[in-house]
């Protein structure tokens, strides 16, 4: 399968702020329809998604109408640690797509039954699976989380 790494343009300035979410948002889009011509594909027929805040701005994107065959959301940050309150939810009641949630089960950004809970909200099919003891960083599980969407893909 192709993959396609895409770096956000503070990121390729080199700087540690983030651009505001028009502009992420802008760039996942590019990206896809980028990726889609290259492939000779219909831009539906590509998964998006990404780690913590690139995947956030993959399923922003799709709710906002990018076409897309799946979500593939890595350590989503649900909400800012220590502030359950804010949650990062509001468009998943526009993702009438299949999701594949992978965190791990210590991630401050949001624990398995605050993310169980909101993901509940997401019309398309919803797939969740936890790495025992992983943090948001979940560093050191590349190949694990590779593997479990490379398993995942071909179900769509």
């Amino acid at each position: 399968m192709r993959v396609e790494r895409v770096d956000f343009p503070y990121r390729l300035a080199g700087r540690r702020a983030p651009d505001r979410p028009p502009v992420l948002i802008a760039t996942v889009v590019e990206a896809a329809q980028a990726l889609a011509r290259t492939l000779k594909v219909a831009p539906g027929r590509i998964a998006l998604g990404g780690r913590s805040m690139g995947g956030r701005m993959c399923s922003m994107a799709v709710a906002d109408g990018l076409a897309a065959a799946a979500l593939v959301l890595v350590s989503y940050p649900l909400h800012p640690p220590g502030k359950p309150e804010r949650l990062r939810t509001e468009h998943f009641g526009a993702l009438e797509l299949p999701c594949l949630f992978v965190s791990g089960t210590r991630d401050a950004f949001g624990s398995r039954d605050e993310l169980e809970a909101a993901t509940s909200a997401i019309p398309g099919p919803v797939t969740h699976v936890w790495i025992e003891g992983g943090d948001h960083g979940l560093r050191g599980r590349d190949p694990e989380v590779a593997g479990i969407v490379r398993d995942w893909i071909p179900t769509l």
